[in-house]
């Protein structure tokens, strides 16, 4: 059973964050291993007491902690004195690469000259509407940090040996003893003659200059989906830019931007157009010509089709990314009144007002009149 995370710092539950911290700070000078060498347990109080500050100093943790104990953390992915290797591994996986917040507290931190990930790259992508239709590969060039190639990363001229670093004796780090006002502390700092590596190239490689990684232009295939959508990103693994001393690449982030159609707009896996029709023939019913991602459709209307009205045209729209099935094609019927009318149209328009009964007009109002007709058109029912 571990034990409470405030016994194993000795402060009470109220304890602020300032107490929390002296506590700790007290505790890491009375614990740290490098101080208590001759004390085998040392490594692991210390370990309980790093771990404890972490969920403590967290307030986010420290919630969680207070109301459900170490079952709630465990349940939240994180287990206090979970961590496992050397000293510098606990401060590792406590606080990042060089002992974190805790390098912070006391000075001492610095590069472990191991294996360093690269770092991630995200650029912009932009596509048709139709392409979200068919999906589409792209091509799309960046800078990107990349292994050189004359060397396969290892900074050494091919042919010629790679030897041992003299400073640090191959360990890639060098140390010295300070003291400070909280004890004798060891502060771990990357080679500076060899950066890390533990080892140097007799004769450096002429392309990167003994770096093993250099800037330069990266092309890549860009598979995107059907129904992606804008805002949307496409990861690609080790696209990046190149991990140091052998670690992996970073990832590419591309960012998917869908150029607007004025054709269309889009709502989900949905389309909805327009389409002008004359109020003549609105009235008499017909077939209008419409235009789809696939290609022209003529499209029927009944007679007395009304201003806004919506027509439908099945399997017309987008798929989505959870499936092939494709939305609809709403089309938003926009009724266009003819103006500048000669005698002749003019005496006949007066003859057809005059004619119109009750009963012609009937079919509007049973469609709940023009704002009934455009709310259903935009809300799509």
């Amino acid at each position: 059973m571990p034990r409470d995370l405030y016994e194993v710092l000795g402060v009470e539950r109220d304890a602020d964050d300032a107490q929390i911290k002296r506590s700790f700070r007290r505790l890491a000078r009375e614990l740290h291993p490098d101080v208590n060498k001759d004390d085998p347990n040392a490594e692991e109080r210390f370990r309980e007491a790093a771990s404890a500050y972490e969920v403590l100093s967290d307030p986010d943790k420290r919630s969680t902690y207070d109301r459900f104990g170490h079952d709630g953390l465990r349940s939240g992915g994180y287990s206090p004195g979970g961590a496992t290797g050397g000293f510098e591994d606990i401060l590792s996986s406590l606080f990042g690469q060089g002992g974190g917040a805790f390098g912070d507290l006391f000075g001492f931190g610095g590069s472990r000259g191991g294996p360093q990930q690269g770092a991630d790259l995200a650029m912009e992508l932009e596509i048709e509407l139709a392409d979200v239709l068919t999906g589409v590969e792209r091509e799309v060039s960046f800078d990107a940090v990349s292994t050189c190639e004359h060397c396969n990363g290892n900074g050494a001229e091919p042919g010629t040996p790679i030897k041992t670093c003299e400073t640090c004796e191959g360990r890639g780090q060098v140390r010295r003893v300070m003291r400070t006002a909280f004890g004798q502390m060891v502060q771990a700092q990357a080679c500076p003659t060899c950066g890390g590596e533990g080892k140097i190239p007799e004769t450096p490689c002429e392309v990167c200059g003994g770096e093993g990684r250099l800037l330069r232009e990266r092309t890549w295939e860009v598979e995107v989906p059907t129904g992606i959508e804008s805002g949307q990103r496409i990861r690609i693994q080790g696209a990046g830019q190149a991990g140091e001393r052998g670690g992996g690449s970073g990832d590419l982030f591309v960012l998917i931007r869908v150029a607007e159609d004025e054709r269309f707009e889009r709502q989900g896996s949905d389309l909805i157009s327009h389409v002008e029709i004359p109020a003549t023939r609105a009235m008499l019913g017909g077939e209008v010509t419409v235009e789809t991602l696939d290609g022209e459709h003529e499209l029927s209307f009944e007679a007395g089709t009304q201003p806004g009205e919506r027509l439908r045209i099945k399997g017309a729209g987008l798929p989505s990314l959870r499936g092939p099935r494709r939305g609809d094609q709403f089309v938003i019927c926009d009724v266009v009144v003819p103006s500048a009318l000669d005698e002749s149209q003019r005496e006949a328009v007066s003859s057809l007002d005059e004619s119109l009964t009750e009963r012609n007009l009937n079919g509007s109002r049973a469609r709940g009149g023009l704002r009934e007709r455009l709310r259903r058109a935009t809300r799509g029912r």
